[in-house]
């Protein structure tokens, strides 16, 4: 073979390479070449004081601490116009909203789907069950059923349904686990996950084990840590028992991240979002958060 044909061999095979490489990094959240986050997002639930506050000079600081996703938790009054236009000044985009369960009814839900599309947004999350409505395994079917009617309407329009758990879902319900029942009667085209990945480890479940049984299922992930594992119970809301106190900033944890990381491509995910439900220094905090995860390799 001369020299000419390999060559070109030799081009084409690191063309093939380059483009796969390239169409992998573009389809998952992080680089292909050395296993970092590409880009690092936050939940704005975590800065929600200083967003009602300031919600144009909040989101600037946001982006200069280096962040190039953030996902919202309600607009503070804002017009979804007026987001977009917000985002677009600070060099942000927004993969994502929480939105409440009521507002999957059938008479709110067009036009909470409106709003992401205005906003650039491509999933809609409930991130939260009222406790009355999630007592029963029979409850729990009952959600995944408005989860999957909400996701066919919202799939049509392109934006994807998602769920976000707590801890909750992987405490028994006459025998089953909420999160296997929703995982299971849920259309995997129409409903998606946001795996809490600090909530699945109070709750005792493991990650990588749902990595394994549902594949893809998982383009989100909230990335917060806790200094120690809570007790918990079933009941109670957001602030229950000493678990908040728990919390701590991404990295100065329990969780192992780059164990949980290496099996991003098998989960599916493709963005990364950092949250802390009420830290003491907000700013601070997903400063800290950000540093940590802009250095983390797996």
């Amino acid at each position: 073979m001369n020299f000419h044909v390999m060559n070109r061999r030799t081009f084409l095979e690191t063309a093939t390479t380059v483009s796969a490489a390239t169409l992998l990094t573009s389809r998952l959240g992080w680089a292909a070449d050395d296993h970092k986050i590409q880009k690092i997002g936050v939940q704005l639930y975590t800065v929600r004081d200083q967003m009602k506050a300031d919600f144009d000079g909040s989101l600037a600081k946001v982006a200069s601490i280096g962040y190039k996703e953030v996902e919202f938790a309600g607009y503070f009054g804002h017009t979804p116009q007026q987001v977009r236009a917000a985002l677009e000044k600070n060099g942000l985009t927004s993969p994502a909203c929480h939105v409440d369960y009521d507002l999957l009814a059938p008479g709110k839900w067009p036009t909470q789907i409106e709003s992401a599309k205005t906003i650039g947004q491509g999933y809609i999350v409930n991130p939260w069950i009222p406790e009355n409505l999630r007592k029963t395994d029979d409850d729990w079917k009952r959600a995944a059923d408005t989860f999957n009617r909400a996701g066919a309407e919202s799939k049509k329009a392109g934006i994807q349904l998602a769920y976000h758990n707590h801890w909750f879902e992987f405490l028994p319900v006459n025998g089953k686990l909420p999160y296997d029942t929703l995982l299971t009667l849920c259309d995997p085209d129409l409903v998606k996950m946001e795996l809490d990945l600090c909530w699945i480890t109070v709750g005792g479940g493991d990650p990588l084990k749902y990595f394994d049984r549902y594949p893809g299922r998982f383009p989100l992930v909230h990335v917060k840590d806790m200094k120690k594992l809570p007790p918990i119970t079933a009941a109670g809301g957001q602030d229950f028992g000493d678990t908040l106190k728990d919390m701590t900033d991404v990295g100065s944890g329990i969780i192992d991240w780059k164990k949980i990381f290496a099996q991003s491509e098998k989960a599916g995910i493709k963005h990364y979002i950092v949250e802390y439900d009420r830290p003491a220094h907000p700013f601070a905090s997903i400063t800290t958060s950000y540093e940590y995860l802009s250095k983390l390799r797996w």
